[in-house]
C-alpha cells in the first residue's frame, strides 16, 4: 500500500520544478550570452575541459554515490542529487554572472565551474537531512543555499578583499554549518534516537563507496581547477599536496577505524567519510603549504579528527541538541575545513616577519571565518523556518530514509 502522501509530488514537485526550468530558459535568452573566446586567464577550451569534466563527476557521480549507502535509500540519494545539482548549478551560473557581468550573464567553461562548486556546497549541506525531506523540500533549500553561498563570496571578495580561490574554498565550512542548522531546525519529536533504517548492507555499501573512490580520484582537480596557470607551479602544486593529503588521510582513517572499534573491524560507512579530509583540510589552507611533508601532516591530523568525530560526536549530538546529521557533514567536511582554516592562520603568521602584519592578518582571517560561519547558519534558520510549513508536507518520522515514498516499485504493486 503507497503512503497516503506520496501524490503530493504530482502537485508539487512537477509545477516547481517545470516553473523553475522555464524561468531559467527565459533568463538564459534575454540576458546570456557565450563567451567563445579564451578565457581571461589564458586558458583554451582543451586545457580547462578535462578539468571541468573531473569537477562534474564529483558533483554528479562522486555526490550522488556517497550518499546510496542507506539500504532503502538508493533510488532517492542518486537521483535527487541530480536533480537538485542540476537545478542549483542554473541558479549559481545566473547570480555568479549578475555579480561578475552586470545584467548580460557570459558563459564559458570557467563559469560552469564556478557554479558547480556553488552546488557541491549545496550537497554537503543536504547529506545532514539526507532521508528526512521530500524532494521540493531538496530544491527549496538549493534555491536559498545557493544565494546563501554567493552572498558569502561577495563580502568576502568586496570586503574583505579575500581573493576568488580562498572564497570559494570555504564551501565546505559554510556547507557544514548550513547543513546543521537546517537539521537542528527541521528535528522532530522522536528523532533524538537513529532510525533503524540507518543502516548498510553490501550493496549499498559498495555504490557508496564507488562514489567515495570518484571524490577522492578527482579531489586534486577540483582543489586546482580555479588556480592561474601563469604563475609556475602553483598548479602542479595544489594538485601534489591534495594527492598526498588524500593518500595520508586513507591510510590514518583505516588504522583510526581499527583502534576505535570494539571488535577490532573496519567500518566501512565511517573509513569512507573520513578518508577525503584531507582533501577537505589542504583545499582551505592551499595558498599557505609549500612541502609536501605540510600537507601529509594535514592529511594525517584531519583524518584523526574526522574519524574521531564520526565515531563519537555524530551521536553526542543526536543525544544533546537533538541534531541529526545523516553523513557526519560535521566530520567529513566541518571539522576538516576548520582544520584548513586554522592551519592557514598558523603557517601564515609563522611566515611573517612583521608582528603589526601579523597582526592584521589574524583579524582579517579571523573575520573570513566568522562571516561565513554567520552567513551559511543565519541562512540555515532561514531556511528551516521556511520548511517548517506544513504546506511543504515535510517527511513523517516513521516513513523516513525510505524510496517507497517516492519512486514506482512494480514487484510490490497490488493486482487488483
Amino acid at each position: 500500500m503507497a503512503p497516503r502522501y506520496a501524490p503530493s509530488l504530482r502537485s508539487r514537485l512537477a509545477p516547481l520544478v517545470l516553473l523553475l526550468q522555464i524561468g531559467f530558459i527565459v533568463v538564459f535568452a534575454f540576458y546570456a550570452e557565450i563567451q567563445s573566446r579564451e578565457n581571461p586567464d589564458g586558458k583554451t577550451f582543451s586545457k580547462i575541459y578535462p578539468e571541468f569534466q573531473d569537477v562534474n563527476v564529483m558533483v554528479i557521480l562522486g555526490f550522488g554515490f556517497l550518499c546510496t549507502f542507506l539500504v532503502r535509500y538508493g533510488f532517492s540519494a542518486s537521483a535527487f542529487t541530480l536533480l537538485v545539482a542540476v537545478i542549483a548549478t542554473q541558479l549559481a551560473i545566473t547570480l555568479n554572472g549578475i555579480e561578475y557581468y552586470g545584467p548580460k550573464i557570459r558563459l564559458n567553461l570557467r563559469s560552469l565551474v564556478e557554479a558547480e562548486m556553488c552546488t557541491a556546497s549545496v550537497l554537503i549541506s543536504i547529506g545532514a537531512i539526507l532521508g528526512k525531506t521530500n524532494p521540493v523540500e531538496l530544491i527549496i533549500i538549493s534555491l536559498l543555499g545557493v544565494p546563501g553561498f554567493i552572498l558569502n563570496k561577495w563580502v568576502l571578495q568586496t570586503q574583505l578583499k579575500v581573493w576568488l580561490m580562498s572564497s570559494v574554498m570555504v564551501l565546505h565550512v559554510f556547507g557544514a554549518f548550513f547543513g546543521l542548522m537546517l537539521t537542528w531546525m527541521l528535528s522532530q519529536k522522536g528523532s533524538e534516537q537513529q532510525s533503524e533504517k540507518e543502516k548498510f548492507d553490501k550493496k549499498s555499501g559498495l555504490f557508496s563507496m564507488v562514489g567515495t573512490i570518484f571524490l577522492w580520484m578527482f579531489w586534486p582537480s577540483f582543489n586546482s581547477v580555479l588556480l592561474d596557470d601563469r604563475m609556475p607551479g602553483r598548479k602542479l602544486g595544489a594538485v601534489l599536496s591534495t594527492y598526498l593529503a588524500l593518500a595520508a588521510s586513507a591510510v590514518t582513517a583505516a588504522a583510526i577505524s581499527l583502534l576505535s572499534s570494539p571488535k577490532g573491524k573496519i567500518n566501512l560507512i565511517q573509513m569512507e567519510s573520513c578518508i577525503l579530509a584531507g582533501g577537505v583540510a589542504v583545499g582551505v589552507s592551499m595558498p599557505v603549504i609549500h612541502q609536501p611533508w605540510e600537507a601529509m601532516t594535514i592529511g594525517v591530523i584531519a583524518a584523526v579528527l574526522s574519524s574521531t568525530g564520526h565515531r563519537y560526536l555524530k551521536i553526542h549530538m543526536l543525544l544533546t541538541f537533538q541534531c541529526h546529521d545523516t553523513c557526519g557533514i560535521l566530520s567529513t567536511h566541518g571539522l576538516p575545513g576548520l582544520l584548513g582554516w586554522l592551519v592557514h592562520l598558523l603557517l601564515q603568521i609563522k611566515d611573517c616577519d612583521d608582528y603589526s602584519i601579523a597582526i592584521r592578518f589574524a583579524v582579517f582571517h579571523i573575520c573570513t571565518l566568522l562571516s561565513t560561519i554567520s552567513i551559511s547558519m543565519s541562512m540555515g534558520i532561514i531556511t528551516g523556518l521556511i520548511l517548517k510549513w506544513k504546506f511543504w508536507r515535510t517527511v513523517q518520522e516513521n516513513k523516513c530514509f525510505d524510496d517507497q515514498a517516492f519512486w514506482e516499485f512494480p514487484h510490490l504493486a497490488v493486482r487488483k
